[in-house]
Parts: C-alpha cells; structure tokens; sequence
C-alpha cells in the first residue's frame, strides 16, 4: 500500500457547496474509486488560501491512472467544474505533492 497525496483549489464562495456534494458523493463514483484501488481517501480545506489538500491510500496494484477515462469521473469533474479550478476539459488541477515525513 502506499499513499498519494495531491492538492487542488476551490474558488472563493463555494466551501458550503463543495462539502455539501461530497457529503452527498455518489454511490457509483465511491464504487469506481474502490475498484481501481483507492481507500481511505481525505479532502483537506486550508480555509485561508481555499487550498484542498488530499489525500488517498492506493494499492500496489492500483489502477488509478485509468480514472480520467472513466465516464462517471467524468460526470464528477463536470459538477464540480463551476467550484474549483480546472482544465479546458473539467479535469481538476491536481499538483502533486511530496510525502516529507510519516508516522505510522
């Protein structure tokens, strides 16, 4: 197992909507995520900067770079295209980051 940490950014005004529809994550996208081996999965919000910080549990054997041809990952970015920063085609703009120190 091994951990994948990444972040994002939300647009100003959008904290309330952006909790709400992950509070409210579809059973199907949960599903997909699982399948390619994702697990214990956390969003984090700075709420000074609008930073999203997450990060995510992956098998080593995981799939995960197959997610942005997924149809339903693409339905996903799509709804939440009008709250965060994104490309042309709705895909997040992830920056990667570098795991410094761990504590089991």
């Amino acid at each position: 197992m091994k951990r994948s940490s990444f972040k994002m950014k939300l647009k100003p005004g959008f904290k309330a909507k952006y909790q709400k529809r992950h509070d409210q994550i579809w059973p199907e996208l949960s599903q997909v995520l699982s399948e390619v081996g994702i697990s214990d999965y956390s969003i984090f919000l700075d709420e000074e900067t609008l930073t999203l910080f997450a990060v995510q549990k992956l098998t080593d054997d995981n799939t995960a770079d197959d997610l942005p041809n997924h149809p339903v990952v693409r339905k996903w970015w799509d709804h939440m295209a009008d709250m965060m920063e994104t490309h042309p085609d709705n895909s997040p703009v992830c920056l990667p980051l570098t795991e410094v120190f761990h504590m089991d």
